[in-house]
């Protein structure tokens, strides 16, 4: 095993659900906590988490989503009972099932989607968002949050990536 300390952190944001970014949040803020230099770059759906109208109107996507059934022991069932998919469709689904993800994160002190944005931010890591998903969406920089450092292609987040590992998440 290598004693080589990562120093440099990258992670592509793709997914623009709760479940989708949240990771890439945690994973950034952790980087930046151990002095790691952390660079995220959100592209396609994951620009809704810094878009101004929808970073706090994030859900959890009920439809479709086999990994549901972790969210069982939320409502005092077991982990092994599966979430029939079906039932996503039906309405207040998805609300419900972001309401509790989001009552359980507040139990565990855990900032909403804006405010780990601004932490990130205001600790040193960058915030980007991809261009060609800016162009096909059209987006203007003015429609995202004031956090983020800039718009980029795919070839400046590779140069801003390099010398680290990057994660899809």
């Amino acid at each position: 095993m290598s004693d080589e300390k990562i120093k440099k952190v990258s992670i592509i944001v793709a997914q623009g659900s709760l479940e989708g970014v949240y990771p890439a949040l945690i994973m950034g803020n952790g980087a930046r906590m151990e002095g790691m230099e952390a660079n995220i770059f959100f592209t396609f759906f994951g620009l809704n988490a810094l878009h101004k109208k929808m970073v706090n109107k994030l859900t959890v996507s009920t439809v479709g989503n086999s990994a549901l059934n972790m969210a069982m022991p939320m409502l005092k069932m077991p982990i092994t009972m599966p979430f029939p998919s079906i039932l996503g469709m039906l309405p207040g689904v998805s609300s419900f099932a972001s309401w509790l993800m989001k009552n359980e994160m507040e139990k565990l002190d855990i900032p909403p989607v804006d405010e780990f944005l601004e932490m990130i931010s205001d600790a040193g890591g960058g915030l980007y968002a991809c261009k060609l998903a800016m162009d096909m969406f059209k987006l203007e920089r003015e429609d995202l949050i004031d956090e983020v450092e800039d718009v980029l292609t795919v070839g400046e987040f590779y140069e801003k990536a390099a010398g680290g590992p990057i994660i899809f998440t």
